[in-house]
C-alpha cells in the first residue's frame, strides 16, 4: 500500500485552477519531491494534502484514508511544516517542544520532547530562548517539532529555504535518517539541485500540471541533462 495516492486532483480558487488534475503516489519511506517555479501549484498541493484546503475534484488518500471524508483520521499520521512556520520566541527550545508534545500525548509527552531535542541537535542552546536563535537553529527546532511525533508522512515546504550550506546539509541529513526509519516525506522546493540530491523520486510541476516524473538519474538520462534544473528547462520550454 502506498502512503500517498493522488488521482486527478484539482484545486480551484473561484474560477482559477491552481492545480489542474495531477496524479502521483508515494511509497512508504520514500522521499518524494514536488518541484517547480513560484506559482506552479506546489504549496497548494502540500496544504491540501495536509488537510488545510479542500479537494475540488479528484481524490487524495493518505494511508488509504480519504482526506476529504476523514481529515481528522489523516491528521493522526501526518506532520506539516510550512515554509513560513514560526515558534514562540519567548519560550526556550525545550519549552516549545514540550508545548507541542502536550497536544499529542497528554499522558507521556516526555519521550516526544526527548526525540525532538535529539533531532534538533542544538546542544545546550535547546534551553535558550528561541528569540536568540539563528534562522538555521529555528529551522532545526521546527524540523524536530515536525518529526518528534514520528509521523507516517512528513510534509515539508521549502525545508532549507534561506539557510546556509551547513544548516541545509544538517536538515537534509535529518530527513534522510528519518526516511531510513520508515517516515515518508513529501517535499516541495524551488531549489531543484537540492531536491535532486535529496529525493528518491521527483515530480516537476508547472502551471498546475505535472509535466514529468521519475528518479533524478533516469530523468537526467532521458533528457541528456547534467542536472534536474536543466531537465525542467527542457520540459517546459
Amino acid at each position: 500500500m502506498s502512503t500517498v495516492e493522488v488521482k486527478n486532483f484539482v484545486k480551484k480558487y473561484k474560477e482559477t485552477e491552481a492545480v489542474k488534475g495531477i496524479n502521483f503516489s508515494i511509497e512508504e519511506g520514500e522521499i518524494f519531491g514536488l518541484i517547480g517555479p513560484n506559482g506552479a501549484g506546489k504549496t497548494t498541493a502540500l496544504r491540501t494534502l495536509a488537510t488545510l484546503l479542500q479537494v475540488t475534484e479528484g481524490s487524495v488518500k493518505i494511508l488509504n484514508i480519504d482526506i476529504q471524508k476523514n481529515p481528522e483520521d489523516v491528521r493522526k499520521f501526518i506532520s506539516y511544516l510550512p515554509e513560513d512556520a514560526g515558534a514562540y520566541k519567548n519560550l526556550s527550545g525545550r519549552q516549545y517542544l514540550q508545548f507541542i508534545a502536550n497536544f499529542f500525548s497528554e499522558v507521556k509527552p516526555k519521550p516526544l520532547v526527548e526525540k525532538g531535542v535529539q533531532i534538533a541537535n542544538l546542544g545546550n542552546r535547546i534551553d535558550d530562548k528561541i528569540d536568540t536563535y539563528s534562522k538555521g537553529m529555528k529551522r532545526r527546532l521546527l524540523i524536530g517539532r515536525a518529526l518528534m511525533i514520528q509521523p507516517k508522512l512528513a510534509i515539508l515546504d521549502e525545508p532549507t529555504s534561506g539557510l546556509d550550506v551547513r544548516n541545509a546539509q544538517e536538515i537534509r541529513s535529518i530527513i534522510k535518517t528519518n526516511a531510513s526509519m520508515g517516515t515518508t516525506f513529501l517535499i516541495s522546493s524551488h531549489n531543484m539541485l537540492e531536491v535532486e540530491f535529496l529525493c528518491d523520486r521527483i515530480a516537476l510541476i508547472a502551471e498546475g500540471l505535472i509535466v514529468e516524473e521519475g528518479k533524478p538519474k533516469d530523468l537526467k538520462e532521458k533528457y541528456n541533462a547534467e542536472n534536474i534544473e536543466e531537465v525542467f528547462m527542457k520540459v517546459v520550454s
